[in-house]
């Protein structure tokens, strides 16, 4: 069980990512955002509190680019399952 100096030191990181990911997708649309931070392996709730939005807009645009992919999953998604590279 992590300690309580462990614990704060893991949520410190965890805006510092929250920040940088913020950061590294200011100015683009927010449909290339979510699909950004997506790729990056962000959760949906996760990329809508980076964003300012709801948790609801982000998988409902997860599902739109994923149609537009032809329901491909991205590489992140096909190496986890132990399908890609």
């Amino acid at each position: 069980m992590p300690t309580d100096s462990y614990q704060l030191i893991l949520d410190k990181m965890d805006k510092i990512l929250r920040v940088l990911a913020a950061l590294a997708t200011k100015g683009m649309k927010r449909r290339e955002q979510i699909s950004l931070l997506d790729q990056a392996g962000l959760r949906p709730k996760d990329i809508a509190e980076v964003l300012g939005t709801s948790s609801n807009t982000v998988r409902v645009e997860l599902v739109a680019l994923r149609k537009a992919r032809g329901g491909r999953r991205n590489r992140w998604e096909a190496r986890a399952s132990g399908d890609g590279e």
